[in-house]
């Protein structure tokens, strides 16, 4: 017979984790949400089978998933309130500056072009999180080992950005196909 300690973590927490129920319920929410739109983006074919219906696989999952939003909130929603459901919240909607990043950046590229914008977006996102020093010249170097591995060694075929047009023809030719 094996004896743990006390302090360790339990496999199963006794208590409720801060943001849960909100979880749930943005959960229940969007699934709720997508469940009501379901028909206007999907149709119902007639003479298919069940299972070959474009709207039957979807709206299976999306069932699913309000059963068990539905079935956590109602099991966790019993046990004891555990303060700091708003900061945990907070604390997503925070995050959602990194999208705001990435959709600039994805902006800057036909304009600055694939190279300049992705050794930007590396560096000013490593300087966002605070990094310093010689870290933002390893992130610089990273955006450019991405750029190089994307565009010369896996030849993938991103449109090149408006600020290539200033550059003379033969060096356009070479940021067109490699940057």
């Amino acid at each position: 017979m094996s004896t743990y300690a006390q302090d360790e973590p339990h496999v199963f927490p006794e208590g409720r984790k801060r943001g849960e129920l909100l979880f749930s319920f943005l959960l229940l929410f969007t699934a709720l949400a997508l469940l009501a739109a379901l028909p206007w983006q999907t149709t119902w074919l007639d003479g298919k089978d069940l299972a070959a219906q474009p709207r039957f696989w979807p709206a299976l999952s999306l069932g699913g998933v309000v059963v068990f939003a539905v079935l956590h909130a109602v099991l966790r929603g019993k046990l004891d309130r555990t303060p700091g459901r708003w900061l945990e919240g907070l604390t997503w909607i925070r995050s959602l500056e990194f999208i705001g990043w990435y959709m600039l950046y994805v902006a800057a590229i036909p304009v600055i072009g694939y190279l300049l914008a992705t050794v930007t977006f590396c560096t000013f996102l490593a300087l966002r999180v605070g990094y310093r020093g010689k870290t933002l010249l390893w992130a610089a170097l990273f955006g450019l080992c991405v750029v190089l591995f994307f565009k010369s060694a896996m030849n993938v075929k991103i449109p090149g950005g408006a600020i290539y047009e200033l550059a003379p023809d033969s060096l356009r030719y070479i940021l067109l196909r490699y940057f």
